[in-house]
């Protein structure tokens, strides 16, 4: 099936010409061009967050780091505790707003794409298995993704817990204030 984009495109871009990274997205089409300009701090905050993210995964890695034949414990620490962040900020980007327009893409996609290490887990479960632990390396495949919904959940509960509990305090003193006019 072609793309039904491609003829529309076909005088004003060559092929030599490799397509942007969003596809949706074509920068010779000037129509287009005002959406790079609009969003052009979302790749470089990104990239900022996943430094810092990755950074701090490598350096609990090396603190607590596991032979081929233990539990990985660090990295199932690590996604456990992020999937935690990521549902906590969910809400607040999601339900709560008034968040700065690259706080998502800073944290969630930047920070803690850096900072939980799915790609990981998978290595470490194959290098169990290799290394003669499949029991190990049957329970570690199964635990991590467990962990990481309960942690998205418990994240977002809490998230939403606090954000009741700022509500109602905020409600409070604005009744005492009114009270006390």
């Amino acid at each position: 099936m072609s793309d039904p984009r491609a003829d529309s495109r076909a005088d004003s871009h060559p092929a030599h010409v490799p397509d942007p990274v969003d596809p949706d997205i074509d920068l010779h089409v000037r129509g287009q061009r005002r959406e790079w300009t609009a969003h052009r701090w979302v790749l470089p905050v990104v990239a900022l967050g996943g430094m810092l993210g990755a950074s701090a995964r490598h350096a609990l890695e090396l603190t607590w780091p596991a032979g081929p034949t233990a539990l990985p414990w660090a990295t199932l620490v690590t996604n456990a505790s992020g999937c935690l962040l990521i549902g906590m900020l969910m809400v607040q980007v999601v339900e709560v707003g008034r968040a700065h327009p690259l706080l998502r893409p800073f944290l969630g996609v930047g920070v803690l794409g850096g900072y939980t290490t799915f790609s990981t887990y998978a290595v470490q479960t194959r290098t169990l298995w290799a290394h003669g632990r499949p029991g190990l390396s049957l329970v570690y495949l199964l635990l991590t993704p467990a962990l990481a919904l309960v942690a998205v959940a418990l994240g977002v509960f809490t998230a939403r817990a606090g954000h009741r509990a700022r509500a109602a305090l905020s409600r409070r003193a604005r009744s005492r204030r009114a009270a006390s006019r």
